[in-house]
């Protein structure tokens, strides 16, 4: 997985390879559903508590974990976006 790469161009492989390194306990059920699922990095962004339960994360601390990890990723899938917005307005 490329680090530069957007999270909302992620592949399926990108996504196995974010939740392997986030989540190694996990991976097992985790890695089915995504498979199963085809998930990508848009759909990984899109993600709620419901449908975590849906893959097979039934604890609610454990969703609440993947959840806050999320959103750090839309976060920063929001400040990627921006910056292109600028270079775009304001090119060098």
């Amino acid at each position: 997985m490329d680090p530069s790469k957007r999270v909302s161009l992620w592949s399926v492989e990108d996504v196995l390879e974010w939740v392997q390194e986030q989540y190694p306990d996990h991976m097992s059920t985790l890695h089915r559903a995504i498979i199963k699922h085809a998930i990508s990095g848009r759909a990984l962004l899109r993600l709620k508590d419901h449908h975590l339960e849906l893959l097979g994360v039934e604890a609610v601390e454990q969703q609440q974990e993947i959840l806050q990890d999320l959103l750090l990723l839309k976060v920063q899938e929001e400040i990627d976006e921006l910056n292109y917005i600028c270079s775009e307005c304001f090119p060098e």
